[in-house]
C-alpha cells in the first residue's frame, strides 16, 4: 500500500482528489467533478477507478439516477494511519525511494513545462529556492505548522480563470552531521 500512496502523492491531481477525500469523507464523482471543474470527466472516473481497484477507495453507497449508476465514494484505508506506519517502519532504501518518487513527481511537471513551445518562468511564477536555516526541533515544529496553515487557507480555491493549479512542497532535508 505504501508505493500506491506514494504514487498517488506524488501526481498533483489524484493528490488533490486524495486529501478531498480525507476532508469529505464521502463524495460522488459528479460531486467532485463541480469542485474541480479543471478535471476532465474522464480523467476523473479513470482515476476514481484506478483507486478503487488499488484498494486506496471504496464505493459505499450506489443510486440509480436516470438510467445509470452514481457512487458514493470513501476512503478505504485509513490514510494517517498508514501514513504514520509508513513514516516509523521506513527503512534507510525505502525512505530514499519515496523521495525521489516525490522528486520525479516535481520532476515531470517541469518536464512537461519546459517542453512547451512557448515559457515565461517570471509570469508563470515558476521557480524553486533553498533556504538554509538553523532550527532547534521546536522552532522547525513551528515553522511547518505555519507552512500548514497557510496552505489549507488555500486548499479549497476552486478553480478560475485566473487560478492554475500549481504544486508547492516543502522538503526539510535531515540535519547536516558536521
Amino acid at each position: 500500500m505504501n508505493k500506491i500512496i506514494m504514487e498517488i502523492i506524488k501526481h498533483p491531481v489524484k493528490c488533490k482528489l486524495l486529501l478531498e477525500f480525507l476532508n469529505c469523507e464521502q463524495t460522488t464523482a459528479k460531486q467532485l467533478s463541480e469542485k474541480f471543474s479543471d478535471i476532465p470527466p474522464a480523467t476523473l472516473y479513470r482515476y476514481l477507478k484506478k483507486m478503487t481497484v488499488d484498494g486506496v477507495l471504496k464505493i459505499v453507497n450506489q443510486t440509480q439516477i436516470r438510467g445509470t449508476m452514481e457512487k458514493t465514494y470513501a476512503l478505504a484505508i485509513d490514510l494517517k494511519k498508514e501514513m504514520n506506519e509508513m513514516m516509523e517502519n521506513i527503512s534507510g532504501d525505502a525512505y530514499m525511494q519515496a523521495f525521489i518518487q516525490y522528486i520525479l513527481g516535481f520532476a515531470e511537471q517541469f518536464q512537461s513545462y519546459c517542453k512547451r513551445e512557448e515559457i515565461n518562468i517570471a509570469k508563470d511564477k515558476s521557480g524553486f529556492s533553498l533556504v538554509p536555516l538553523y532550527l532547534s526541533d521546536e522552532e522547525l515544529d513551528c515553522f511547518i505548522q505555519n507552512y500548514a496553515e497557510i496552505t489549507e487557507k488555500y486548499r479549497d480555491n476552486m478553480p478560475t480563470i485566473d487560478r492554475k493549479l500549481r504544486s508547492i512542497g516543502l522538503i526539510v532535508a535531515p540535519p547536516n552531521i558536521e
